[in-house]
């Protein structure tokens, strides 16, 4: 397996990244997608992708360094998808294990991230693979007027 981090204007962000991604993400349209990478790039949003020996996109991880007072510095994880063919695999865990690669390279101290009440398999993996349950997340949708 390989890892890849892709940058903005990369082909293989829609045409790999992409369809891995929409299956934890399906309103992502390419238009939206290419958007939100572009504006979040500059707040520090990336993203890498795992392929498979064949060279297909099997797991993709959306993530960003954040300095708060809470965690001082940590690796957020925006998104972590493993492709459904590819499910209980190792993809997750390598993908885990890049993304604590980079967060100890970037000094953090954290590595965090939400997951929806729903997603109790990915609930899971997670304790499997050594995260806490430290918080909970509260959200209001905003109407823009």
């Amino acid at each position: 397996m390989k890892i890849l981090d892709l940058e903005p204007g990369d082909a293989r962000l829609a045409a790999d990244a992409l369809p891995v991604l929409r299956e934890l993400r399906p309103h992502l349209t390419e238009n939206l997608f290419r958007e939100v990478y572009e504006r979040g790039y500059a707040q520090g949003l990336r993203f890498s992708a795992a392929y498979d020996d064949e060279g297909i996109c099997v797991g993709v991880a959306g993530w960003r360094v954040v300095d708060n007072t809470s965690q001082i510095r940590m690796l957020y994880v925006d998104d972590l998808v493993t492709a459904k063919g590819a499910r209980s695999t190792g993809v997750g865990r390598r993908l885990l294990g890049h993304l604590e690669e980079r967060a100890r390279e970037a000094g953090c101290l954290h590595l965090n991230l939400d997951s929806g009440t729903q997603r109790v398999e990915a609930h899971r993996f997670y304790l499997r693979e050594r995260l806490n349950i430290v918080a909970f997340n509260f959200d209001k949708a905003l109407d823009l007027e």
